[in-house]
């Protein structure tokens, strides 16, 4: 998992976060590519999200929370209203009053909003609350909301949210390439962070790759090389394919570039169609040939 972090807030949820996401880089890991500390213009509204990240099947945002409080508990979530803690109002460490599902709505509809409008709306944005207690607080979060594009993690160690892409990763068909990571990328102001080519390629993102996407940030020397090597790959390619032999029409009678030559297209096809006859005949003589004088 790439991580890019902006104006770290050195929070203690914020560490917490980008440690997990920054420990994706096993075998059987999530893949993709996480912004930490971004936003977006969308109608004239400033947005701002604690984390972003897609994968090569989906694109979450994730508030973060931490809890405050120095005791266990049970934390309830309900469909509106404040979230309570052992039924006593919990004191959540966020960037205003509201509860992280307000919150949460908020962002996943202005960010698949904006997508849609520069072409990206079939691909759904989820959104998650992590909540990241105390060291030692034992939490259980009973979640009352059931919406298919919000979830309630618990974020007292990074497997529950590193299982969370995982079955994401597993029921989500479509697909984001590396074109529709850049376009989002320059469009929300993050053009210097966007990764190079290959490096979103190595994440699991499909092609082809729009070099000019690339054009004004720092990794635009790394997108052109690997166009560059790619259009050298495809030359290699194409040197090692199988070439006409020397007697074929197009090689005796080739097209000229640029001139029309009657004379030369009348050759080519008759030699072609001479070739043609004098195979087919062969063929039928020693059909002829071995019914007439073969076994039987």
């Amino acid at each position: 998992m790439l991580v890019q972090v902006q104006d770290s807030t050195d929070s203690v949820a914020e560490r917490a976060l980008i440690d997990w996401l920054s420990g994706w880089d096993g075998a059987g890991s999530p893949q993709g590519v996480a912004t930490v500390n971004c936003g977006l213009v969308h109608q004239d509204v400033v947005y701002h999200f604690d984390a972003v990240v897609w994968t090569p099947t989906s694109c979450v945002v994730i508030d973060v929370a931490g809890l405050r409080s120095t005791h266990g508990g049970t934390l309830q979530v309900p469909l509106t209203g404040d979230w309570t803690l052992n039924g006593v109002r919990a004191e959540l460490e966020t960037s205003d009053n509201r509860s992280p599902l307000e919150r949460s709505r908020e962002h996943t509809f202005a960010l698949q909003n904006w997508l849609a409008a520069r072409g990206l709306g079939q691909r759904a944005v989820h959104g998650v609350a992590l909540i990241v207690p105390l060291q030692n607080a034992p939490v259980q979060i009973e979640q009352k909301v059931h919406d298919p594009s919000f979830d309630v993690i618990l974020g007292d160690d990074g497997n529950r949210l590193r299982n969370y892409f995982g079955v994401l990763a597993e029921r989500e068909s479509h697909r984001w390439t590396v074109n529709d990571v850049a376009v989002s990328f320059r469009g929300m102001g993050m053009l210097p962070y966007l990764p190079a080519p290959q490096r979103l390629l190595d994440e699991g993102f499909i092609g082809p790759v729009d070099v000019t996407l690339w054009h004004g940030g720092p990794a635009q020397a790394e997108a052109e090389q690997y166009a560059e090597d790619l259009a050298e790959y495809e030359r290699a390619a194409g040197s090692r394919r199988l070439r006409s032999p020397w007697y074929s029409p197009w090689r005796l009678y080739p097209r000229e570039v640029g001139d029309i030559d009657f004379g030369r297209a009348v050759m080519r096809a008759g030699f072609a169609l001479g070739m043609f006859v004098a195979i087919a005949w062969m063929l039928w003589f020693v059909i002829t040939a071995f019914l007439t004088y073969g076994p039987g």
